[in-house]
């Protein structure tokens, strides 16, 4: 049984989308606390938490985050009560602004004031997941007159967060905040920066959850899909300072040039995907970085496991996690 710790899917774009099945049913029974289900670039994330009910005994699951100028505050709230109501599990809910390539050129909508529309569709979707009947407008996104037909699914609200924006949105609005491919120095930062923004509100800190790509004893492929994982981020705001404190600034200028990214890839070093994830050769090493996002103040570890070849479904990764906490 695992000792807390809860697992995302990867959904990861060089694997079968079909495989988040397999990591769910894993996940479900080594008896970690929570699954969380995103959505990328195959499944609706409503659509695969019906199935993964199908396949797994009674893990609770986490829907999304969603991206809230993409989905708005009531499609998200019938969403979560529908998942809800037909498999009567805890459905709990995680908001984010997710980037400018899903929002803007997938969907076609505009990712403008991304930070107010995150503290919106956080002060919309409140009540309307409790069962109440929202008037929350919005200059962004809001929802005004509905209330759920469905039983009230009082999920939990986890906002992704990173700049100061979304963190106030995280003290004001949520009950977790989660943090992604962050070391456990940057973690320790931001966590801070939480606390103050509760504190000025005169609330508790909300939790904070990390997820933290997971790959042990999993050979180089793992590695490399990883390091794919990254790319994105390297020159990204906040995070480009981040690696760079990190000891990474050469990498970090390189990227800034917008070289192609199989250039920008080969110039990544295991180190660095290291510094961001939880990756090693053994158990011993995952306990080790482990412990040390702890150590920074974050409550609950959210295991992202690789799935290659080598280890489909990130089944080795995740038995061998799951007595780790």
């Amino acid at each position: 049984m695992s000792n807390g710790l809860e697992v995302s899917l990867g959904l990861w774009q060089d694997r079968p989308a079909d495989e988040a099945l397999a990591t769910a049913a894993i996940a479900d029974e080594l008896g970690y606390k929570s699954l969380w289900i995103g959505e990328m670039a195959t499944y609706d994330a409503f659509a695969l938490a019906m199935e993964i009910a199908r396949h797994t005994v009674d893990i609770p699951l986490t829907l999304g985050p969603f991206a809230v100028t993409v989905r708005d505050p009531a499609m998200i709230a019938m969403g979560a009560a529908s998942v809800a109501a037909l498999t009567r599990r805890r459905v709990d809910i995680a908001l984010g602004t997710s980037s400018a390539v899903v929002v803007e050129e997938w969907h076609g909508r505009s990712r403008a004031r991304s930070a107010r529309a995150l503290a919106e569709s956080a002060a919309a979707l409140r009540p309307l997941l409790n069962g109440e009947k929202v008037e929350s407008p919005g200059e962004v996104v809001g929802s005004t007159g509905y209330r759920l037909r469905l039983p009230a699914p009082r999920s939990g609200l986890t906002i992704a967060a990173f700049g100061p924006a979304a963190i106030r949105a995280a003290a004001r609005h949520g009950d977790r905040l989660v943090l992604n491919l962050v070391t456990a120095e940057t973690a320790g930062e931001l966590i801070g920066d939480l606390e103050r923004a509760a504190a000025e509100l005169g609330r508790p800190r909300p939790r904070v959850a990390l997820w933290a790509t997971a790959a042990i004893g999993a050979g180089s492929g793992a590695v490399e899909q990883i390091r794919r994982g990254v790319l994105g981020y390297l020159a990204a705001p906040g995070y480009s300072e981040m690696f760079e404190r990190a000891g990474f600034g050469d990498v970090v200028a390189f990227a800034r040039t917008r070289p192609h990214p199989r250039e920008l890839l080969a110039r990544i070093p295991t180190e660095l995907v290291e510094a961001v994830g939880i990756i090693g050769p053994d158990t011993a090493a995952a306990q080790a970085r482990i412990d040390a996002y702890r150590t920074a103040g974050v409550d609950d570890i959210v295991i992202v496991p690789s799935c290659t070849d080598a280890d489909p479904a990130g089944e080795r990764t995740l038995r061998m996690l799951a007595a780790l906490g």
